[in-house]
């Protein structure tokens, strides 16, 4: 769909439009569109729900341009959550949009429906649960959708570099080359909800972060979601140190199967005892998920099922 507006005053577009087009770049990455400004019109081209946002969100910013010397991020960020709230009201809260037109996620369990719900009441997760019950793949469309909506401004998604029994030796190329695999299978949950071109955008400009989990000390994360994946391959003293990231309207979600360490000590699994220290703290919510809500091949929850009950035996 193409759709062209006029620019009311257009002697302020610069005001509007930000230093060197910044806020038709964040626009242009939230809704996945084309813009182009010309002769005081600015031209719309993209899926015809995101069109029609867009138009309603530049609708917006010229009305607060009027009681503004200019529109920053920020503006562009509130308007974006001011213009998504009454639309979130109206739709089923239970699926999770993300950008690819038309798609969406959503829960296929009681046991995801409860974790979606745990997300939503408190403002630290942790999920629990064997393979296949989409612990991840949930965190990241829920953070995804919040992203699309404005809710947040920032996608963080870390993971501890800790190999799965397997001793692989001293990986070639640079840093970000030999922590790759390690964070593949967050790449790949996030290529399930996004086009390519928008996740290597997002990637680019550090909308959206994947990291190894030793490079967060020292950080703050303020308006974002962050998610811990395979947190029972962490430390003790690797779990305090993520937990104590946590900024200002920011969210996190610590996933993991405590069955399923890595670690050379499993007893020390940083994800274990955080589960003990912290239960009951108002505010973190725990989600165990069971073989039930697996919802990948039928087989792998009978895989689940089988070795749960040799080990019982």
């Amino acid at each position: 769909m193409e759709l062209t507006i006029t620019i009311e005053r257009p002697e302020r577009a610069m005001q509007l439009f930000g230093p060197s087009d910044a806020n038709l770049r964040v626009i242009r990455e939230m809704f996945g569109v084309n813009l182009s400004a010309r002769n005081g019109r600015l031209r719309i081209r993209g899926p015809r729900n995101s069109v029609a946002q867009t138009a309603e969100l530049l609708d917006l910013m010229q009305k607060k341009l009027k009681k503004k010397e200019f529109i920053d991020r920020d503006d562009v960020m509130q308007l974006v959550t001011k213009l998504t709230r009454t639309k979130d009201e109206n739709e089923d809260p239970d699926r999770l949009d993300v950008y690819f037109p038309g798609r969406s996620v959503e829960a296929r369990t009681p046991g995801q429906l409860q974790y979606l719900r745990a997300i939503e009441t408190a403002d630290m997760v942790f999920c629990t649960g064997p393979a296949g019950t989409g612990k991840t793949y949930l965190a990241v469309a829920l953070a995804v959708s919040l992203l699309k909506r404005g809710v947040i401004r920032r996608i963080i998604l870390v993971r501890p570099a800790v190999e799965a029994g397997e001793k692989l030796g001293f990986l070639p190329g640079d840093m970000q080359a030999k922590v790759n695999p390690y964070l593949r299978p967050l790449m790949d949950a996030l290529g399930d909800m996004m086009p390519f071109e928008q996740m290597r955008q997002f990637l680019h400009n550090d909308i959206i972060e994947v990291v190894p989990l030793a490079f967060m000390r020292g950080r703050t994360l303020n308006n974002a979601l962050v998610i811990l994946d395979e947190a029972q391959n962490t430390t003790v003293s690797q779990m305090l140190m993520f937990l104590t990231r946590m900024g200002n309207e920011s969210k996190m979600i610590i996933t993991g199967d405590a069955s399923q360490t890595d670690l050379e000590d499993s007893s020390k699994s940083g994800l274990r005892d955080a589960l003990r220290r912290l239960k009951g703290i108002k505010g973190i919510n725990q989600v165990e998920l069971t073989e039930l809500d697996i919802v990948r091949h039928k087989l792998v929850q009978n895989i689940v099922r089988a070795y749960g009950d040799f080990d019982k035996a």
